[in-house]
């Protein structure tokens, strides 16, 4: 059986075996049977520790970060304004999408949003289409770059899919909106893997604890410890968050 993390009030603390306990507003988390460590807001969300990264990896697989290069390139790619403004409007037109399954899985759709930004902005070329996806080239597909083993995590695939199954799978995860829904389930199953309260709405701007939980969300998706950081900058970005909650007036009718 998976080890449960236990939790206070700090999103991962570092024994062995771990559940969540206690409330999610005290600023405190127990470590196994040690004294009580005092979570400070001025820590940083995305930094994991040593004993962190070991139970992660056991638990869930995730494998650390880019090169420098590929940070590099990455960095670089957040520069090209026109390649921006291509992914605000795929966004935009994602919209009704992320709001509705934000919605339905009980996530911030802040946090949707900024992983849809970050994959869609460092996609590569070609990879949505479909005799790609199903050459077996790429391990991951979609606006959200979900994988075929996220359906069997979902119980949406038998755990050993026959090759037609696996072509299926493929066409469901080039579908927006069903790689979308895919994305929200999956947050939404990690979260309570994690130990996290189900109803709880994560909001990075509300407390350490919350950035915390996000970000551990976030490496877990990816599998990269610079995507945290990443993501948790485009949560507060205000391009994005006007997308999102803002609405467009209609221009006034200047004949009249």
């Amino acid at each position: 059986m998976a080890e449960p993390l236990r939790w206070t009030t700090a999103l991962l603390a570092t024994a062995a075996s771990l559940c969540l306990v206690g409330q999610w507003s005290h600023p405190v988390a127990e470590v196994g049977d040690q004294a009580p460590l005092v979570v400070e807001d001025s820590l940083e969300p995305t930094d994991f520790s040593p004993e962190e990264l070991k139970l992660l990896q056991r638990r869930f697989g995730v494998h650390g970060p880019q090169t420098q290069l590929a940070q590099l390139f990455t960095s670089g790619m957040d520069q090209l304004q026109p390649l921006r403004a291509s992914t605000v409007d795929r966004l935009r037109e994602l919209k009704p999408v992320i709001l509705r399954q934000a919605a339905a899985h009980q996530m911030n759709p802040m946090l949707i949003t900024a992983v849809l930004f970050d994959e869609i902005q460092h996609s590569k070329p070609g990879e949505s289409l479909p005799f790609i996806a199903h050459s077996g080239l790429v391990k991951t597909h979609g606006p959200a770059q979900i994988s075929v083993s996220e359906l069997i995590h979902q119980n949406r695939l038998p755990a050993k899919p026959t090759q037609e199954e696996i072509t299926w799978a493929r066409n469901q995860l080039l579908d927006p909106e069903m790689n979308i829904t895919l994305l929200a389930a999956k947050f939404q199953r990690l979260k309570l893997a994690l130990g996290l309260p189900e109803s709880l709405m994560l909001q990075a701007s509300r407390s350490y604890l919350d950035a915390k939980a996000i970000a551990t969300l976030n490496y877990l998706h990816n599998g990269k410890l610079d995507y945290p950081a990443r993501v948790l900058g485009y949560m507060q970005d205000p391009e994005l968050h006007g997308l999102i909650y803002g609405g467009r007036q209609p221009n006034p009718d200047i004949t009249v």
